[in-house]
């Protein structure tokens, strides 16, 4: 750049008028000046960003001697900026979720988003599948925190780890245990002492695993987010506090931030650690309360959305390449760092799926797509070449070659041909529990005392008379005299007549829980089941027998041994229902549609060993469920030529029912 013009020595009357006024102006009567010094957002017309960045030297392997990770810096006439080891550094980061991608195609997921151009991954946390029972840990297999963080630092990706404890992340109860609900008294996401011993003793196991993996420790992991969005719940003070210091006494530095929305952002910091938003697409006006709160930080766009979540009986929600395009091309004008959610969605695989509850409770899909950067089954999209093209545009070196597409197959159409109706697949559960009155599934005296987590629950009690049932049933319940459907219960029409009978008997209700409320204050009142008394006109009903499914592996074990019946037709009642896929010697990842419009969850084994658990509703899929080859599923146990089992529990409008596998590459 050319030096600036000189000034004349001589005072003009044009200087006096600024010195006498600059006080007047500055003090709010010039409403651009808000920004100035900082945010230059008044500029609406700068030119495109000239300058270009050589981050090769910053990758986790490359950079050795480490004496500062993550700073912030501030030069009069631009924004604050990030500077790793003294170099300005911007954060282009992509969420992928470990837990919602087979530990098989991890690999391939990180090096799509390293040939994208991103140089950091963000994943969270989720409690709820580490601690499924109190003080019962799972860091293993699909779960392997420190391996995926590992696995990220040698493809050359930094780490931003969202641990929570709550997350959000459209996960059943937010990703918090559902057994923290036993407790009447614990208050979630406050200083309640049974909630916070509870994540104590969660840290206590969960954060010496991260804490050797931080960057000063020669780990690649240069930020550690604190809870999630706790601006809009801000249930008590004194709770984002606790949380930051749980995580600093327990050996957690550096970089440290919260995330919350635009308008929530004030309410949601601690004092000393980086503000960050979250936010569908740039406008100005979303800055206002982050610059009110940090002036004179760098931006950090912690969740910046390129899609949404589907729930069922909703269309599939998209966001254009042109919209992605827009904003992004706004943020590396002005500097911001920024992180994509989602680069790659997933799969919410078995009943981690959270719920909605606005104007009705609404499942999340399995399908976690978000109309990502990369699809479901890990495809390229128009957004990855388009934000690839952007990203070259401010890099000096070129970016690593785009990995090859992930191979497909499209498989023949089967027919189940075997059925167990759920009634005689009930010896194959665990012994029943019996209690004079219902009990929700998360205080069933089960799983060591911890209760239920998902799945269904069935209550059976006799009745010797007909009448008007009433039951509060969350989220959905079929009622059955004996084996005949007598109608649905749901959280909103809680009544039910039962026909005139001459004799005693069965009454059954089979209660499916379709997910957990993951966002609002409504996540402390998640209990599922049957809540409270059942009265048949007005008289409580009493002597349950509760069954519980949770269609776990040890279950469909015992199945192998069931009397299974050929199916010659529909089936009456809810039945589990068996095909076989002829895959090949050479398994691919293909896609699963069933042809037909009902309710039902399949699960899919590789002899007889369950690993995918998907779920349809009567609104159809939003999307046909992705099947990875089971042969890189499971590298230690190869896949002999032609068998792949599909198991599915067909719980609603039994019909004839088609499968198909098919491919689509978007």
């Amino acid at each position: 750049m050319g030096s600036p013009p000189r000034s004349s020595p001589r005072l003009s009357w044009r200087r006096v008028l600024c010195v006498l006024f600059l006080p007047f102006v500055s003090s709010g009567f010039a409403p651009p000046a808000k920004y100035r010094n900082n945010f230059i957002f008044e500029r609406r017309k700068l030119p495109p960003n000239p300058r270009r960045f050589d981050w090769s030297h910053l990758t986790p392997r490359e950079l050795k001697n480490r004496s500062q990770g993550i700073q912030t810096e501030e030069r009069a006439g631009r924004n604050p900026y990030f500077t790793l080891e003294g170099h300005e550094f911007l954060i282009l980061g992509g969420s992928v979720h470990y837990f919602r991608v087979p530990r098989a195609s991890w690999r391939d997921r990180l090096l799509k988003l390293r040939a994208c151009g991103f140089n950091t991954v963000t994943t969270y946390v989720p409690w709820n599948l580490h601690e499924p029972e109190r003080g019962t840990f799972d860091f293993s297999g699909n779960l392997d925190l420190e391996a995926f963080i590992l696995l990220a630092e040698e493809v050359g990706l930094w780490v931003i780890l969202r641990p929570g404890p709550y997350i959000c992340s459209e996960m059943d109860l937010g990703g918090l245990p559902s057994w923290l609900l036993q407790d009447p008294t614990s208050q979630l996401r406050t200083t309640n002492r049974s909630f916070v011993n509870a994540v104590n003793k969660y840290f206590d196991h969960l954060i010496p695993r991260v804490a050797l993996l931080q960057y000063l420790q020669g780990g690649p992991i240069i930020a550690v987010q604190v809870e999630n969005e706790y601006g809009f719940f801000y249930k008590d003070e004194a709770y984002m506090p606790y949380l930051l210091q749980a995580l600093q006494q327990r050996g957690i530095g550096g970089l440290l931030l919260t995330a919350d929305s635009t308008e929530e952002v004030m309410r949601g910091h601690i004092k000393g650690v980086l503000a960050s938003i979250n936010m569908k697409g740039f406008k100005v006006d979303s800055f206002k309360h982050l610059y009110k709160l940090q002036r004179h930080k760098p931006i950090l766009i912690m969740e910046f959305w390129v899609g949404w979540f589907d729930t069922w009986g909703i269309d599939h929600r998209v966001m254009g390449v042109n919209e992605v395009e827009k904003s992004v091309s706004e943020f590396i004008r002005y500097g911001i760092s920024f992180n994509v959610y989602m680069f790659h969605g997933g799969t919410n695989f078995g009943f981690m799926n959270g719920a909605t509850s606005f104007e009705k409770h609404r499942g999340v899909t399995t399908s976690y797509d978000y109309d990502a950067v990369l699809t479901e089954a890990g495809d390229y999209t128009a957004k990855y070449f388009m934000l690839r093209s952007l990203f070259e545009s401010i890099l000096v070196r070129p970016l690593p070659p785009v990995p090859s597409p992930t191979p497909k197959a499209v498989y023949p159409s089967l027919k189940l041909s075997h059925y167990l109706p759920l009634w005689e697949a009930l010896p194959y559960l665990q012994r029943p529990v019996t209690s004079n009155v219902p009990i929700n599934m998360e205080n069933l005296p089960i799983n060591n005392g911890n209760g239920q987590s998902f799945g269904f629950v069935l209550y059976e009690m006799t009745i010797c008379s007909g009448g008007r049932l009433h039951a509060n049933a969350q989220d959905e319940a079929q009622v059955f005299l004996n084996e005949t459907s007598l109608g649905i219960l749901t959280d909103v029409y809680r009544d039910i007549d039962i026909p005139p009978i001459t004799e005693c008997q069965l009454l059954r209700i089979l209660v499916e829980n379709q997910g957990r409320v993951n966002f609002s204050w409504k996540i402390q009142n998640q209990r599922k089941g049957l809540i409270g008394p059942v009265t048949l006109d007005k008289i409580p009903l009493n002597w349950f027998t509760i069954y519980s499914l949770e269609l776990k592996t040890q279950f469909f074990k015992k199945l192998r041994s069931a009397r299974w019946r050929p199916l010659g037709g529909p089936s009456s009642s809810p039945a589990f229902h068996l095909g076989t896929l002829m895959a090949g010697s050479s398994p691919q990842d293909t896609f699963l549609q069933l042809l037909v419009r009902l309710e039902s969850r399949v699960c899919v084994h590789q002899w007889t060993k369950p690993w995918a658990l998907l779920e349809y509703r009567a609104s159809g899929s939003a999307l046909p469920a992705w099947l990875l080859a089971p042969a890189r599923h499971q590298r230690d146990r190869p896949v002999r030529e032609g068998e792949e089992r599909l198991g599915r529990l067909q719980h609603r409008r039994p019909q004839p029912l088609k499968v198909s596998t098919v491919f689509s590459d978007g």
